[in-house]
């Protein structure tokens, strides 16, 4: 019986040496959340994960995470998440964050770097269908009259958007 502890005790310790997630610290975190609704959190581990956001409650977010994959290779993913969608960005190699006026300019630029060899670890949108095609171009000719909310504009984008793919 004391070989068999013995011998289970030496097991866990040998995984659990050999595996350094799970042994990571955290070595940062932070989170505010102000009075009106925007937040912005951040936190850093000894495993190289790092993550952050910002944003204004559920209606929209910019953020970062990076991690090192199982290949060795670190990886990086800048998003934004607001009325037009989650938009993730590829690896940035270089760590450069593109500023949000960037990334709402040219969805085009965007779209093509999900489609770069560093991004390939993201994942990519289906075609859409031509039927969601014509029923939102059909919106777009006879818009709604009764809706003070609708935009336009919103739709537009989301029309060229999804024509991309």
């Amino acid at each position: 019986m004391f070989k068999l502890i013995l011998i289970s005790t030496l097991a866990a310790a040998v995984c659990a040496i050999g595996n350094p997630e799970s042994t990571a610290q955290i070595l940062s975190y932070s989170n505010v959340l102000q009075d009106d609704g925007h937040y912005n959190w951040a936190y850093e581990t000894s495993n190289g994960i790092a993550a952050h956001e910002e944003g204004l409650g559920a209606h929209q977010a910019n953020g970062a995470y990076s991690y090192t994959g199982p290949d060795g290779v670190r990886y990086q993913v800048v998003y934004v998440a607001d009325e037009n969608g989650f938009r993730p960005e590829g690896a940035c190699c270089d760590g450069a964050r593109p500023s949000r006026r960037q990334q709402q300019q040219n969805q085009r630029s965007i779209i093509g770097t999900l489609r770069d060899d560093r991004a390939a670890h993201l994942p990519t949108p289906p075609p859409t269908p031509e039927h969601v095609i014509k029923s939102l171009e059909q919106i777009r000719a006879n818009p709604p009259k009764d809706q003070k909310d609708f935009s336009l504009e919103a739709l537009d984008a989301t029309l060229a958007r999804l024509r991309l793919h």
